[in-house]
Order: structure tokens, then C-alpha cells, then sequence
């Protein structure tokens, strides 16, 4: 860019250098920082069977709580006290089971938390909690 002052010829001209600098400077910057944006949290994905696999299905299990010690496997009633016994009927002996316990809003989560640790003292690896 040039610019014309008056009559005696002489040309003020804006210097590029600099400006061109600080943009290179900026874009080594953004290609250093970029590549170090951060992941979501892990999930677990599922997987296929691998094809010597026995063809049983994984058993889910919806654990309702009640309140007041009252529980719905399944839709089946039942309590707190018989559950580890309910629970060792459906998974036997396989480790690979998931349970949901699902429970409502205005249950307090010391009856949530009773009913997490008979599923993890049977064995239960993965547990899932729902609301509704």
C-alpha cells in the first residue's frame, strides 16, 4: 500500500514484516495447543462375541426400590433380605452381568446404596442406577 503526501514525491508505505511475524507466530501457537484438547469421560463400548462363545445371552436385571426396605426385581415383589438369593438364582455362577437400580426422586440414597452393596456382594461387576 502505498501513499502519495503533496507534491514532493515521497511515499509512506505500511512495513508487512511484522504483522507477518506475529500471524506466524500465532498459527505455530494454535498447532501447539490444538492437538491437546481434552476427551470425554471413557465409556465402555460394546463388544462382538468372539465366535467360540457359548450362545447365552448376558442377563440384565431392573432392581425397582420402593422405599421402606420394598423391592421389584423384574417386576417380581420382594425385600432387601431375600434379594442376594433372587439374584444368585438369575446370574448363577457367570460374572458377566449387568443390573439396573432404578429409584425415585424422593427416595433418600441410603436405600439406594443397601441395595448396591447385596448386588456387589453377590458379584454383580456392573451396576447401573436409573430414576423415574
Amino acid at each position: 500500500m502505498a501513499m502519495s503526501l503533496g507534491k514532493s514525491g515521497t511515499k509512506a508505505e505500511i512495513n508487512m514484516t511484522p504483522m507477518i511475524d506475529v500471524l506466524l507466530v500465532l498459527i505455530i501457537i494454535f498447532m501447539v495447543v490444538l492437538p491437546q484438547v481434552p476427551t470425554g469421560l471413557p465409556t465402555s463400548l460394546p463388544q462382538s462375541a468372539p465366535p467360540d462363545a457359548p450362545a447365552s445371552a448376558p442377563h440384565d436385571v431392573v432392581i425397582t426400590v420402593l422405599g421402606n426396605g420394598a423391592l421389584k426385581v423384574n417386576e417380581e415383589p420382594g425385600d432387601l433380605t431375600t434379594l442376594p438369593k433372587r439374584l444368585l438364582a438369575i446370574f448363577g455362577t457367570g460374572t458377566h452381568s449387568v443390573v439396573f437400580i432404578r429409584g425415585g426422586k424422593n427416595l433418600d440414597f441410603a436405600e439406594i446404596a443397601a441395595v448396591i452393596d447385596v448386588v456387589k456382594g453377590v458379584g454383580v461387576e456392573r451396576v447401573g442406577l436409573m430414576t423415574w
